[in-house]
């Protein structure tokens, strides 16, 4: 069983950070996701009619994780937290990309609520999994380059497992070792947010309808929730 842990320092730096980790064994990648589909285009939909719109950086949701990607030396105009990435892409393109089901599934949760998520296939992540500091020596091959080695900068916070680095800048890029596929069947998905005193029902909310677009398709899911703690 992987354990997810915030180190003492990002905890001490980060103190309202709540974490919704779902995990779903059983994944069935290659049925086609019905309710997923639909939830896109319906988000879509509503960009077209100019009914909805992301959230964007002046939203207190994502400006909160530009200061902290300042915090660790970041520039979040360029390297962008990752439901800020997705939500610019929707307001200007009109669609999200579609890579499979579980992914499409946390994107437009993600998106939906302004919450960063993300996800780490489980037979692929190695020991437990913490959110620290790096301290610049540790390796990570970004996802799509598998020939790609970059080290992250002292300072900046990653997921970390035995193994490497599982995702840069806190939220920015999955590393492609533990990339989830159609093919995966142990997912773990993270749903974040800097502000539990502000967001802890939003998140809640998210991770229950993350819960609902996967059930049809998994065996079992879990959620819990990760703090400095617990």
């Amino acid at each position: 069983m992987t354990t997810f842990r915030i180190s003492p320092a990002v905890a001490d730096a980060f103190p309202d950070t709540l974490v919704a980790v779902v995990t779903a064994t059983g994944l069935r990648g290659h049925e086609t996701w019905p309710a997923t589909d639909a939830a896109l285009a319906g988000m879509e939909q509503q960009v077209a009619d100019g009914t909805w719109q992301p959230a964007d950086d002046t939203d207190p949701r994502i400006e909160s994780w530009h200061t902290a990607y300042r915090s660790f030396g970041t520039n979040p105009r360029r390297i962008r937290p990752s439901v800020d990435a997705l939500g610019r892409r929707l307001a200007k393109k009109g669609v999200l990309p579609r890579i499979n089901p579980a992914v499409d599934s946390y994107n437009v949760v993600s998106v939906r609520h302004g919450l960063p998520a993300g996800a780490f296939d489980l037979d692929h992540v190695t020991g437990d999994v913490e959110i620290r500091y790096a301290d610049g020596s540790e390796t990570f091959t970004p996802l799509g380059e598998p020939d790609t080695i970059e080290n992250p900068q002292h300072g900046e916070i990653i997921y970390l497992d035995t193994t490497g680095v599982l995702t840069r800048h806190w939220n920015h890029r999955d590393a492609h070792r533990t990339r989830v596929t159609e093919d995966s069947t142990r997912v773990a998905f993270m749903l974040e947010t800097l502000h539990a005193t502000r967001d802890e029902r939003l998140l809640k909310t998210a991770a229950d309808e993350l819960q609902e677009l996967l059930a049809p398709h998994a065996g079992q899911i879990t959620v819990h929730y990760l703090s400095p703690d617990a």
